[in-house]
């Protein structure tokens, strides 16, 4: 989004240690004494960048609060430690994401917050595009990245019937690039795949027959 927009990135991965000083600044001693720093938030929203808040549901809602000023009819960022008002530009965009369905109630998003958002769902793309990604991430042969897409495909099937989560595209490329480093592809699979999401020996043994069907030797 950024890149098509021509406009600068200000990525901000969210935990529950992050204050709201973390977000829009504060003051900091340098050669000449004590000055305003301004935080990555602040920085996007004074000249006109994209603010990318990276699983924000990880960061406390005292914290996030911050941006609902931002966020409505408002458009403006107050700095209450240094007496000021920052105006968004024009340009200013601010964008949050998360995974639904791993958070316990307490770290779900506010009602007050996620109403100010426009909200897009992901999935994930369909066959033959995920096996290009693949393809061209882990640079190994189209027939290959199909293979691991297949596998990717059956365990899905099983998200809620033994796993919180089938196999990502992210695994499907790190199994790629091991294949494409000399490593056989089963144990490529069962290093990024198999242990990688699953304890339960069942699990496991219902994960590693998929990837014996689709690599026989």
């Amino acid at each position: 989004m950024a890149w098509k927009l021509k406009r600068p990135l200000v990525t901000l991965a969210c935990n529950e240690d992050m204050t709201a000083s973390d977000l829009i600044g504060r003051y900091l001693l340098d050669a000449q004494g004590t000055a305003w720093h301004d935080g990555p938030l602040t920085l996007a929203v004074r000249y006109g960048g994209i603010c990318y808040l990276d699983e924000v549901v990880e960061a406390r809602q005292d914290t996030t609060v911050v941006i609902h000023p931002l966020t409505d009819s408002r458009r403006v960022l107050p700095l209450d430690k240094k007496g000021e008002v920052v105006h968004a530009h024009p340009d200013f965009q601010l964008v949050v994401s998360y995974n639904p369905g791993y958070q316990s109630r307490s770290k779900d998003l506010k009602a007050s917050t996620r109403q100010r958002f426009a909200a897009l769902k992901f999935d994930y793309p369909d066959e033959a595009t995920e096996a290009d990604i693949v393809a061209h991430e882990a640079s190994v042969t189209l027939d290959v990245a199909n293979r691991l897409v297949g596998i990717a495909q059956r365990s899905r099937t099983l998200k809620n019937h033994g796993l919180d989560e089938g196999i990502s595209t992210r695994m499907l490329i790190y199994a790629g690039i091991l294949i494409g480093s000399g490593v056989s592809p089963r144990e490529s699979c069962d290093m990024t795949m198999t242990r990688s999401l699953t304890d339960d020996p069942d699990m496991e043994a219902a994960l590693r027959s998929f990837i014996e069907a689709y690599f026989e030797d």
